[in-house]
């Protein structure tokens, strides 16, 4: 694995936290360079620093990934840099569950915008450049809840249901570039993305679930490593991984 992700320039959405954190953390590790994208600034130059005292590689640049310039500053940045680009993982999203009778349409919107738009601006952003070295991976973060809806799931569900259709449209049509996509379908993992949960009881209920019976978000950075360091002619178009106790 390691030879394979050595020296690959990785940009990373919603790096400051969770899976995202985890995921640059490991991939340094095994000789990655990292480039995070975030909007908390303060997290993720903390984060890079952290990742350049061991000996990592690490580049922070503050990106929201709603919007499309910021993001295409983020793999400008990252290119002008290290020459290159070789994969991205669109990994930004956020939870806030409600049943849709609370009517909490401002919410909606917000999801669609980070977990679809955010997605959509990502792969807008790094394309061009990926179909010029005819090389690269674009890596989107979905949900088990893009599988299975949930009460209180539906507009999140929606979301990440939208992520698997994007990226599997964009597999049929970046073949002839050398470019690989994958869906990662995170379960159960303990994060902050309970904490975009507004309604007290729907954010009770997750929270008590997901400390039961939830993962580390090392096991997010293993199965994204996992996906890097495959080789070219491999590809692999998605990966669903969730807790034991959890059913799909």
């Amino acid at each position: 694995m390691e030879n394979n992700i050595k020296d690959k320039v990785v940009i990373i959405t919603g790096a400051s936290s969770g899976m995202g954190e985890a995921a640059a953390k490991y991939l340094a590790t095994l000789g990655a360079t990292v480039v995070l994208g975030a909007r908390r600034a303060d997290r993720i130059e903390r984060l890079a620093k952290d990742i350049q005292d061991t000996g990592g590689k690490a580049l922070a640049v503050t990106a929201d990934v709603t919007n499309l310039e910021q993001v295409k500053k983020l793999v400008d940045a990252t290119v002008k840099q290290f020459g290159r680009v070789d994969v991205i993982l669109n990994n930004a999203g956020i939870m806030p569950l409600s049943p849709m009778d609370r009517i909490n349409v401002e919410e909606w919107n917000v999801m669609i915008d980070v977990n679809i738009k955010g997605v959509l601006n990502g792969i807008a952003a790094v394309l061009p450049y990926m179909k010029e070295q005819k090389s690269g991976q674009i890596i989107n973060t979905s949900s088990v809840a893009g599988h299975k809806i949930f009460s209180g799931s539906a507009v999140y569900s929606a979301t990440k249901f939208a992520v698997r259709a994007l990226t599997e449209g964009l597999r049929m049509e970046v073949k002839p570039y050398n470019i690989r996509t994958m869906i990662v379908c995170p379960g159960a993992v303990k994060t902050e993305l309970l904490d975009h949960i507004s309604e007290v009881d729907i954010q009770q209920a997750n929270k008590d679930y997901v400390g039961d019976v939830g993962i580390s978000p090392d096991s997010f950075a293993r199965v994204v490593a996992f996906a890097i360091s495959q080789p070219q002619d491999v590809d692999i178009n998605e990966v669903i991984f969730r807790p034991t106790a959890q059913e799909l």
